[in-house]
């Protein structure tokens, strides 16, 4: 894992100061400059060669979602897009998503320094496994391409793991999903207000429902379930049918809600499923999905190629995890022909 490098593109001076801080005290990364506009920051990262960006949506003159449009077209590179907690920050934070960005930040409203420097205590690791990604490599994303080969249900669920990169990946895969979808369940570590807005455009978009995991929903065709609480994990619980279960309980390595409690639960339940970790930081999955490859289900990991953030696939690769590396593109089709008949 090398260097990050970061450019802070930010029009407030305080904001500038206090994230390079902030950023300056993480372990392997250094500010190496910082800018109060687009135009600042075009001249920058062509002296200074940054290898990550921060980028504050609203600027004075050329907007952050239109410099980081500028970016991904001219000369891609990781960015980190910090946005504020309204309905219409969720929906640049979708756009951001849409145009490239590696992940986008909360920036709290109102908070003193105190506050606000513990509320992006984390941004640091993100800045990190960003600067680290695979943006460079990055293909335009495709259309929905909602199947049209008439889906025949096996029994299996479906579930994933995703956080970093994982919003563009599952708009990916669940845009091949019909209307009569394996129950499905995701496992998201995201900004709750971000995946709240992003539910509401999956369940617009697709032929099949979308919904916020609720404790005790029933699993059955038709339906996806994103579980992204920062404070309860999900389990399924077996039945006729399994159901969903959330819980408060203290995070697991780190993770809350946790893809190893997640697919740990389906491995105890001899469910038959299929479990998949996507792109994301860190190793959340892995040892869960090792449990389900143990009890002889199915599992998958999206390959380290297409994954933006390849930390999560390479530990369930290392963990012997996945019975198969499936590149994005495919990886809808793959879930979809073991949850099939035929």
């Amino acid at each position: 894992m090398h260097e990050a490098r970061v450019l802070v593109v930010d029009d407030s001076a305080a904001m500038r100061a206090l994230f390079s801080d902030i950023l300056d005290e993480a372990k392997n990364v250094r500010v190496v400059g910082v800018a109060a506009s687009a135009n600042a920051a075009r001249d920058q990262i062509a002296e200074l060669k940054p290898n990550v960006i921060t980028l504050d949506v609203e600027m004075p003159g050329m907007s952050g979602i239109e410099f980081l449009a500028e970016i991904m077209e001219t000369n891609p590179l990781p960015v980190v897009m910090l946005s504020s907690l309204t309905q219409a920050g969720t929906e640049t934070s979708l756009k951001a998503y849409e145009l490239g960005a590696v992940e986008c930040f909360p920036k709290p409203l109102r908070a003193t320094p105190e506050q606000f420097s513990k509320s992006v205590g984390k941004l640091g690791k993100i800045v990190l496994a960003a600067a680290n990604s695979n943006v460079n490599d990055r293909k335009p994303r495709a259309e929905h391409k909602l199947t049209e080969t008439p889906f025949e249900w096996n029994g299996r669920i479906a579930a994933f793991s995703a956080s970093m990169g994982g919003i563009d990946a599952l708009t990916t895969i669940l845009g091949q999903f019909p209307q009569n979808c394996p129950p499905t369940v995701v496992c998201l570590q995201a900004e709750p207000m971000v995946v709240d807005t992003f539910i509401k455009r999956l369940d617009t978009d697709l032929k099949c429902n979308v919904r916020a995991a609720k404790d005790g929903a029933s699993l059955t065709q038709g339906t996806i379930h994103i579980a992204a609480d920062p404070e309860r994990h999900v389990v399924i619980e077996p039945g006729p049918p399994p159901k969903l279960r959330l819980m408060a309980r203290d995070p697991v390595d780190g993770a809350r809600p946790s893809a190893n409690l997640l697919f740990g639960s389906i491995a105890r339940g001899a469910m038959p499923a299929v479990g998949t970790v996507l792109t994301g930081m860190g190793s959340d999955g892995a040892r869960g999905l090792k449990l389900m490859r143990d009890a002889g289900q199915d599992t998958l990991v999206q390959d380290r190629a297409t994954a933006m953030v390849p930390e999560a696939p390479t530990a369930v690769i290392e963990l012997d995890a996945a019975a198969r590396e499936v590149g994005l593109g495919e990886l809808g089709t793959a879930v979809l022909g073991t949850c099939g008949i035929g």
